[in-house]
């Protein structure tokens, strides 16, 4: 029986983030993905140029849909543009038992915003308490607690603290905005850091849709029945494979997509 993960996410029309991204990296995985769209957005490599988020009874009856019939082994939770968006998604989703992968999705990597300021304050407060592990780069981490970005390794580890203490089982504070030869993406949880996944800094400018692309790996790993440290190791391991191959795709003029399938073609 396939293993089956569950991406809520918003729609990427450029192919390189978003939902469409969620798909191809947890059919990489070996993971069957099923998808609820929260919004469509006209994008590609260089901006985002239109959002339109899905009527609020649309979404909640996707979820409905696929929870009521596939068995889905893990939740991951993307772009959700208004605060009406996150309530709907967190009242769908209140039966569902099976961990929750949140990435608190906030900008693209063209700079435009795709979560509205005021959904910030109903994520943290509705959202993040429901998830198994939140996976925000530190942005993302500073915005949630109305603080400055992490610049160094004890900074982003307080900051992990802190919202492991709004009520996440766990945070992955990725660091890829940080500085440094190495990249450190720390794994916290109430006990401190479980985990740190390191890498080379890759110097490539074709890393759209990194943020989604970890997520979804992490709960593909979840569904496969993974406990999360594990999980986050493979995930880790893929995508960075994914980005030290993106240059072959040569997709697009701006910011390109990793290769989510490089172990399986090459361009």
């Amino acid at each position: 029986m396939a293993h089956i993960a569950l991406t809520i996410a918003g729609s990427d029309s450029g192919g390189g983030a978003g939902i469409q991204a969620d798909l191809k990296a947890m059919s990489a995985l070996g993971v069957y993905g099923a998808s609820v769209i929260t919004a469509v957005t006209a994008q590609n490599t260089q901006a985002v140029t239109a959002v339109h988020g899905i009527p609020l009874d649309v979404i909640s009856a996707q979820i409905e849909a696929v929870l009521t019939d596939l068995d889905v082994g893990a939740i991951k939770i993307g772009m959700l543009a208004t605060p009406e968006i996150i309530q709907k998604v967190a009242k769908a989703i209140d039966g569902y038992a099976g961990p929750v992968v949140l990435d608190p999705v906030m900008i693209a990597k063209s700079g435009d915003a795709l979560l509205q300021q005021d959904a910030v304050l109903t994520l943290r407060e509705v959202l993040l308490p429901r998830a198994t592990v939140l996976t925000p780069n530190l942005p993302e981490a500073a915005r949630l607690l109305q603080n400055e970005t992490a610049k160094t390794p004890e900074q982003m580890f307080r900051q992990g603290q802190d919202l492991v203490a709004l009520g996440a089982k766990a945070v992955l504070m990725k660091g890829g905005h940080a500085t440094g030869e190495v990249c450190h993406d720390l794994l916290i949880d109430t006990s401190g850091v479980i985990g740190d996944f390191k890498a080379l800094r890759n110097g490539t400018k074709n890393t759209h849709g990194t943020g989604c692309t970890l997520s979804s790996s992490i709960a593909a790993g979840l569904a496969r029945g993974l406990d999360l440290i594990p999980a986050v190791a493979q995930a880790h391991g893929y995508l960075q494979g994914a980005i030290a191959r993106a240059d072959e795709l040569e997709i697009g003029s701006g910011h390109g997509p990793v290769h989510h399938f490089h172990e399986v073609w090459g361009a």
